[in-house]
């Protein structure tokens, strides 16, 4: 993989200030890689390109590195205008549960690369998902960093202790979530060398964001929604006039990540009421934004704190001023949350995880008010277990609590969410303070870059430890328990 150079400093005017990765002499050489888990026997792999693919390419794919016997094709190469790349993507089908797949990207300077593909939901086996929110690119300046393509090895001048931790301990957990803010491309503005290059700092930035972190993407599962930093365009007054088109109302999110995530999961039970809803949460899901997916023991719901509810912060009129969506009908994300949650057979996939940007609770105050009185409710009444967010910087643990009251039966048994925060993972705006504590909050830590790891133990035993990214020490570590004796759950407050 090419490595950033820092360019002269020079006027504007003869040549640009900004850190762009090299572009690879075949410009079909597979960059920026990321998988994600498509469908139960479906793994998708979205690439980009520094030049357009034409006609049909092909994936090839097998359990063998040396005999890749299947293939999965598309003709879609797509961009948008002020983009250097192309955004290619292919989905491999007919996978087998639980298996090391390898696959390797056409091009005349691509490797092969493997897979764990998706367990079959109800497959009892105790698995590891780790989660990191707000996670931009770091490094000497806060943006250039030099590395190299090695699978999982992370070179130290890399200098971000996050994905270094993640490459570091890549056999330890199957699938990553990141609910939102991806690169901090939009912060291009804090170094004064790119105030006259926005358009093209912006980029830079976000391909040396996606090539740090591909060593991780392209082999495991790397399951995305959006932040504001996807849309983070007139936030910054001054800025505004200079917004760069994919800066705009998550239009390089939508690149990236749109054809990769799934939709919904057909329903994994043998009750009709739920295999109905289940179908119409197909019908209503709208990735990248919101969607669903199943894995062993668990049911996994990403959803849009951004845009697509009454006040929503990021939507026209919202509070941070980005004018971002609607992207989907009238009160289309709010029913289908409700026909996903109320598709869950806990008899089948026990733990039940929703996962969003904007946080309700906080140690820091400032929770998202709009979003809990849009998402709180619909959380309690179908028993969600644990509620994953990000956008504050740094790592805080609740207790399960619903509506401002911590749930009395504490970590044993609870009916309310378990509330977690995983936004300190780390990017060029820093830590957040810890602040003020907050009801319920059992850990809060700012000290230095962390993330989360959730562990799915067994039937009733969900674990969630936040390691410490430079050390891999772990700072908190709990456990939760749900008897989960009600198959379908319907809790009123």
């Amino acid at each position: 993989m090419a490595s950033y150079k820092m360019l002269p400093l020079l006027a504007a005017s003869t040549v640009l200030a900004v850190n762009y990765p090299t572009i690879p002499s075949d410009r079909t050489t597979p960059v920026q890689q990321r998988l994600a888990i498509n469908a139960p026997n479906a793994m998708s792999i979205g690439w980009n390109t520094y030049e357009k693919l034409n006609g049909s390419y092909c994936v090839q794919y097998g359990t063998s590195s040396t005999s890749l016997t299947s293939q999965a094709c598309s003709d879609s190469s797509t961009t948008y205008a002020t983009s250097r790349t192309y955004g290619n993507e292919v989905t491999m089908t007919g996978l087998q549960p639980a298996t090391t797949y390898y696959y390797k990207i056409p091009s005349t300077n691509s490797s092969v690369e493997h897979f764990l593909s998706p367990r079959t939901a109800g497959d009892k086996t105790a698995f590891n998902m780790d989660v990191v929110i707000d996670l931009g690119i770091y490094g000497a300046d806060g943006y250039t960093t030099t590395k190299r393509d090695t699978i999982p090895q992370i070179q130290p001048e890399l200098n971000h202790t996050t994905i270094g931790a993640l490459a570091r301990t890549v056999d330890d957990y199957e699938f990553v979530i990141h609910p939102g803010d991806f690169a901090y491309a939009d912060d291009w503005y804090e170094k004064p060398h790119n105030l006259l290059d926005g358009k093209d700092a912006y980029q830079a930035i976000l391909e040396g964001f996606y090539d740090q972190l591909a060593p991780i993407a392209a082999r495991k599962g790397y399951m995305a929604s959006p932040g504001n930093h996807e849309a983070d365009c007139q936030e910054i007054p001054y800025t505004s006039g200079l917004c760069p088109e994919g800066q705009k109302n998550f239009t390089d999110f939508m690149m990236r990540f749109g054809r990769t995530m799934p939709t919904a999961f057909a329903s994994s039970s043998s009750n009709t009421t739920a295999q109905s809803s289940a179908t119409k949460a197909q019908q209503l899901a709208l990735p990248p934004f919101w969607y669903s997916f199943e894995y062993g023991q668990a049911h996994i719901v990403m959803f849009d704190t951004e845009t697509d509810f009454p006040d929503a912060p990021d939507g026209p009129g919202g509070s941070a001023h980005l004018n971002g969506g609607p992207f989907g009908k009238p009160n289309q994300q709010i029913d289908f949350l409700n026909a996903d949650l109320a598709s869950v057979d806990r008899s089948v996939t026990p733990w039940l995880i929703g996962a969003g940007h904007r946080p309700w609770y906080s140690t820091g105050g400032g929770g998202c008010d709009p979003c809990q009185t849009a998402f709180e409710s619909i959380f309690y009444k179908y028993g969600v277990d644990l509620a994953i967010f990000g956008h504050v910087h740094n790592s805080q643990r609740f207790l399960p609590i619903y509506n401002g009251t911590a749930d009395p039966a504490g970590m044993q048994d609870p009916k309310a969410p378990m509330y977690i925060v995983a936004g300190g993972t780390g990017n060029i705006e820093g830590l957040s303070a810890v602040g003020d504590n907050a009801t319920a909050n059992a850990f809060a830590y700012a000290d230095d870059f962390s993330y989360a790891t959730v562990k799915f133990i067994d039937a009733n035993h969900l674990g969630v430890d936040f390691m410490q990214s430079s050390t891999g020490n772990v700072l908190d570590s709990s456990v939760l328990f749900k008897s989960h004796n009600t198959s379908f759950v319907v809790q009123t407050s």
